[in-house]
């Protein structure tokens, strides 16, 4: 099937920004003060229904927000001006929500912030903190030490979230000092309705399962202080599993299962002849992200993770998305799926995501973290969507998803009036994050209450921002509705003409 390449809709005012080296255009719109990156998509086959979440970061300040796109590459939602990871829909008390860890991001790879739940109108309706005892590089106390690799709502309505603990350690065996600094990877599972921590665990309790001679990440003479502590582990997922957890360490090229004891019962490698499961020769990874876990049985489950295969100081490998079937009586791993777009080759030295859309469609989307790309692949492991944000290496988004979203936010829509002669207005109109309206009615007023209108125009849904052109309106002021068919769903403010 011939590819085609959607632009951003016209009704939106571009402006080119250049940043060091970045030459990404941005939008301009007249009824919000955003600049978020304009997204160019391609698609060559039939896409899961859905819109595009990502997290930007490395292009502008003004860029970095929470960003929902449709696959006509319409902006659909702007969130505030701050730092974001994990952005997307989960289930919680059986109501989908959007969840997205939002804080300070630090130059060492991870960070301290909160997981914010909203509902289906963007309020707030639970924040998540993680209120410990912990030792930071730059020894200042947070309000929440949740880390920004992981934020997964369980099936029990509680959270599960990484967390970085800097720790002094002798370190003399693998090379170090004896009062060396290292970051111990912890995890913990939160309640969401209390805010009350219900699990924990350390790794550095289990230095006999998960030795710190065995760490890809080798100690060096640059690090040890603590403002630069030593990074054995890099854990950046948790999963729950029926009897326990599993855990990704990047720099382990492992998962690890925990048992609910705390015990760790087994270790998953991607390296051949490493961990307790034999792989086959497609099943090898390292510097991975993202493993989930599908369809476990007392005999098997299924493994999903991104595999990045490279570093920032190490290009190995093409970056794919595999998925394994693990037998855990024979303790080996088939290779499912290999994901790779061979027109794209991509190496992503950092971040990432593996999202299965549906078990029925079997498409899956991957979001290539340290490169400004999400792609969707079929079930037969073709390319079917690419979406990029952003230059390559320039930009950068932890993860990215696609969900399925359907939002009226409890703000009004926003309308902007711009005199452009005796006898003319132009009229700019949107609803930040609203997925639900398809149409703008217009109507004039001579009171500013809005109250005995009449109306003037209506102007179809294209894309974040409409626009019009109106003449020989009467002086007075000016409304608009946001619709869905004939149904109003929001009402501006009243605007004076």
């Amino acid at each position: 099937m011939a590819r085609r390449f959607l632009s951003v809709c016209s009704t939106l005012l571009l402006s080119a920004q250049t940043l060091a080296d970045d030459t990404w255009p941005f939008m301009t719109l007249q009824t919000a003060p955003f600049l978020p990156p304009q997204v160019s998509v391609t698609k060559s086959g039939p896409t899961d229904p859905g819109y595009i979440f990502v997290g930007p970061r490395g292009n502008q300040e003004q860029g970095i927000a929470a960003l929902i796109y449709d696959e006509e590459a319409n902006l659909v939602y702007q969130g505030p001006q701050e730092v974001t990871a994990n952005f997307k829909v989960q289930k919680l008390f059986n109501e989908d929500v959007i969840t997205f860890w939002a804080g300070d991001m630090t130059t060492l790879g991870f960070g301290y912030g909160a997981v914010h739940i909203l509902d289906n109108t963007y309020r707030e309706i639970y924040t998540v903190k993680l209120q410990q005892d912990f030792v930071s590089p730059d020894n200042q106390p947070r309000d929440s030490f949740i880390d920004l690799h992981e934020s997964r709502v369980t099936n029990r309505n509680t959270l599960l979230v990484t967390a970085y603990n800097v720790t002094q350690r002798d370190l003399t065996p693998i090379g170090g000092r004896p009062d060396d600094f290292m970051l111990d990877a912890m995890f913990f599972e939160i309640d969401i309705a209390t805010n009350e921590i219900v699990y924990s665990w350390s790794a550095l309790d289990h230095l006999d399962k998960i030795p710190l001679e065995e760490s890809k990440q080798h100690w060096a003479e640059d690090v040890g202080a603590q403002e630069k502590p030593y990074d054995a582990y890099h854990i950046n997922s948790v999963e729950h599993m029926d009897d326990g957890y599993i855990i990704s360490l990047r720099h382990y090229w492992s998962g690890y299962f925990v048992h609910n004891n705390g015990s760790v019962l087994w270790q998953l490698s991607g390296e051949k002849g490493a961990g307790d499961f034999a792989i086959d020769d497609l099943a090898e990874f390292s510097w991975q992200h993202d493993i989930r876990i599908y369809n476990e049985t007392d005999e098997s489950f299924v493994m999903n993770l991104f595999n990045n295969a490279n570093t920032p100081t190490d290009e190995v490998a093409a970056t794919t998305g595999l998925s394994f079937e693990v037998d855990k009586i024979n303790q080996s791993v088939k290779t499912l799926r290999v994901l790779n777009d061979t027109d794209d080759v991509i190496h992503s030295v950092s971040q990432g995501s593996y999202q299965l859309l549906s078990e029925e469609t079997s498409h899956v989307v991957l979001g290539y973290g340290s490169i400004a790309r999400v792609k969707e692949f079929d079930a037969n492991n073709n390319e079917v969507l690419t979406v990029k944000f952003g230059d390559d290496n320039a930009v950068a988004s932890y993860r990215g998803y696609k969900c399925q979203w359907k939002a009226t936010p409890f703000w009004k829509p926003a309308l902007i009036v711009q005199r452009t002669g005796p006898d003319s207005i132009r009229i700019y109109m949107s609803w930040n994050g609203a997925t639900e309206y398809d149409n703008w009615a217009i109507y004039s007023s001579q009171y500013s209450d809005g109250s005995d209108h009449t109306f003037e125009a209506l102007v179809q849904r294209n894309g974040f921002e409409a626009t019009i052109e109106l003449h020989g309106l009467p002086s007075g002021f000016l409304q608009v509705v946001a619709r869905k068919g004939d149904i109003p769903l929001g009402t501006s403010d009243v605007a004076p003409l």
